[in-house]
């Protein structure tokens, strides 16, 4: 008989034993709890074998006992906890949820996550939506730790790996450079590998995926990252960019509003790949395109409640199509 089964016969011990108590009747307190005297008996006498005391005095009347007088007032606390949890519980699985806590990456939410937050904030008016921008490393960690629900971030296969954990893709995106139109990497339609690497750039702080991407790009090129400043959100590097020295390496999310800044430009990454010594790689070996992979990640137990499965659904269902809408602005050149 297992541990489980040993607490729910305790609370239905407590509960006939409230129900005699409130009544002073064995056979009252069997017709409360809908069952027979001889049930509500044997619920009375296991609690008291249990206890090791009797808990009333068996007149005409079942009067409590010292240890009756004792244990009234702590099993009618254990019995409302018991009750407010289960209608907790139950008024969650009706999509009675206070709250809704997701962590996102910073590209999404300035453009093309509020469409679908709005949705969801028609869909669900008593459920109070809490979106957080933060890095993917740390919004996979706060979603493992329980703050948040939801996490719209960067693929990690590392971080994602529980079994308890739900790992939805939503889309893959290019990243691109970013320049000051006066920059000498805006003669380029598409900038040469070798070419980045002359240059000093911005980097998205350590914790964030896309500094470990670009890391990683330099690294297997065996050319060293010139990162002369980290910072964490699409406007700051936008307007340390714009002072003309620096470059940065970004998901297409995240240069929206790039495309119709006079004072930017955006070029994409020549696929092919120079090794070391500059010597070029034939067409079949050049790299794929660079790319991020963006994905929706919660767990198992979340998504058996209503108001999460119906955000999980919005953004599976609509935010593919709101990140492929094209640029505001083709690509500018000089």
């Amino acid at each position: 008989m297992t541990t489980l089964f040993f607490d729910f016969m305790r609370l239905e011990q407590l509960q006939a034993f409230l129900a005699v108590a409130e009544t002073g009747s064995f056979q009252q307190a069997a017709q409360r709890c809908g069952v027979t005297q001889s049930a509500i008996s044997r619920q009375i006498q296991g609690l008291e074998a249990d206890l090791g005391i009797p808990l009333f005095h068996r007149t005409t009347q079942a009067k409590l006992t010292v240890a009756g007088d004792c244990l009234l007032p702590r099993a009618k606390k254990i019995c409302q906890e018991w009750q407010n949890a289960s209608q907790e519980i139950a008024d969650m699985l009706a999509g009675k949820q206070p709250e809704l806590c997701v962590a996102a990456i910073h590209s999404l939410c300035a453009h093309h996550l509020p469409p679908i937050l709005q949705r969801f904030c028609q869909d669900y008016p008593q459920v109070q939506l809490r979106v957080t921008a933060l890095g993917s490393d740390r919004a996979l960690k706060v979603l493992k730790d329980g703050l948040v629900d939801v996490a719209i971030v960067m693929n990690n296969r590392f971080l994602t790996t529980n079994t308890e954990m739900v790992v939805e893709v939503l889309y893959d995106e290019p990243i691109k450079v970013l320049a000051a139109i006066n920059h000498p990497l805006a003669k380029y339609e598409t900038v040469p590998w070798a070419e980045l690497a002359k240059y000093p750039q911005v980097v998205f702080k350590d914790g964030y995926g896309m500094q470990r991407i670009v890391q990683e790009q330099f690294e297997r090129r065996g050319a060293s990252l010139r990162a002369a400043l980290e910072l964490n959100t699409p406007d700051a590097f936008r307007g340390v960019v714009r002072q003309g020295e620096l470059i940065a390496l970004l998901p297409e999310t995240a240069l929206v509003e790039a495309y119709t800044d006079p004072t930017l430009v955006v070029r994409s990454i020549t696929a092919d790949l120079e090794c070391s010594t500059g010597n070029p790689v034939s067409a079949a070996l050049a790299d794929p395109p660079l790319t991020r992979q963006v994905v929706l990640v919660t767990t198992r137990d979340r998504l058996q409640i209503p108001p999460i499965q119906h955000f999980h659904k919005l953004i599976t269902d609509l935010l593919p199509l709101q990140v492929k809408q094209p640029p505001l602005s083709s690509v500018k050149m000089p």
